[in-house]
């Protein structure tokens, strides 16, 4: 999977273009989103919020030992059984809230059938899933594009924080003007944007943390303008979305 250059590519496509074959090169396809069904996917998106995958991991671990990954299991499952299951994930409560009322909400606007919530235009379906309570853009992105193969750019703190770093970005760039950014730059590619956010998360925990990067061994540091011989410490801090933890 490769990005090609666009005749008369804006330097900034071209800079995007060149981290996506370096990082590609460097950790090879990542396999996003880590699950067996799309239900998973979404179940993953909302559990993910505020915590490390290891941790939605282990209550993702948890429904499937209860046969509750599908979505008229989980309706089943009472709330206090619920909390029980995600605990691992934190915030068990809203969590458990925010996965009861979207099965509810499948169930009563499409049927049960993701291919009617998938198969609407991106924007519409984007609003539905924003209406819902627990649900902000990006865990609405991450389903989007991860269980819905839609072409939307997940810009997330960690993709923030790398093309911040590397001055693409304004430190203080919110998600919605980075996205807007990743979308001009790049071609809407819906498996382009599924290998590009997951090698830039893969990239900010090994190497671009919050407080310290450790830019001489990122494959990314030999793009900066002045590279350093030593780890960074920044005084910097970014505003940072669910997935942001390290």
């Amino acid at each position: 999977m490769h990005l090609e250059r666009q005749q008369g590519e804006a330097v900034p496509g071209e800079t995007l273009r060149r981290f996506y074959a370096t990082l590609l090169e460097s950790f090879g396809p990542q396999g996003w989103w880590p699950a067996r069904t799309r239900w998973e996917v979404i179940w993953g998106a909302i559990l993910t919020q505020n915590t490390t995958w290891r941790n939605a991991s282990l209550a993702i671990k948890n429904l499937r030992k209860a046969g509750a990954l599908g979505w008229r299991r989980l309706r089943q499952v009472p709330i206090a059984e619920l909390e029980q299951m995600i605990r691992p994930a934190g915030f068990f409560r809203q969590k458990a809230q925010a996965l009861h009322n979207f099965t509810l909400w499948i169930e009563q606007v499409h049927g049960g059938s993701l291919r009617s919530l998938f198969g609407q235009e991106m924007a519409k379906a984007r609003a539905q899933l924003l209406a819902l309570k627990g649900i902000g853009p990006e865990t609405a992105d991450a389903i989007l594009l991860y269980s819905g193969r839609h072409p939307v750019f997940v810009a997330d703190a960690y993709t923030r924080r790398i093309l911040s770093r590397h001055n693409l970005l304004s430190p203080t760039a919110d998600y919605h003007s980075a996205q807007q950014f990743l979308h001009q730059h790049l071609p809407p590619d819906e498996a382009v944007y599924n290998e590009y956010h997951a090698l830039l998360v893969e990239a900010a925990k090994r190497y671009c943390h919050r407080n310290v990067a450790h830019c001489e061994k990122c494959p990314l540091g030999k793009f900066l303008e002045k590279p350093t011989a030593d780890s960074r410490q920044l005084t910097v801090t970014t505003s940072c979305q669910p997935s942001a933890v390290s």
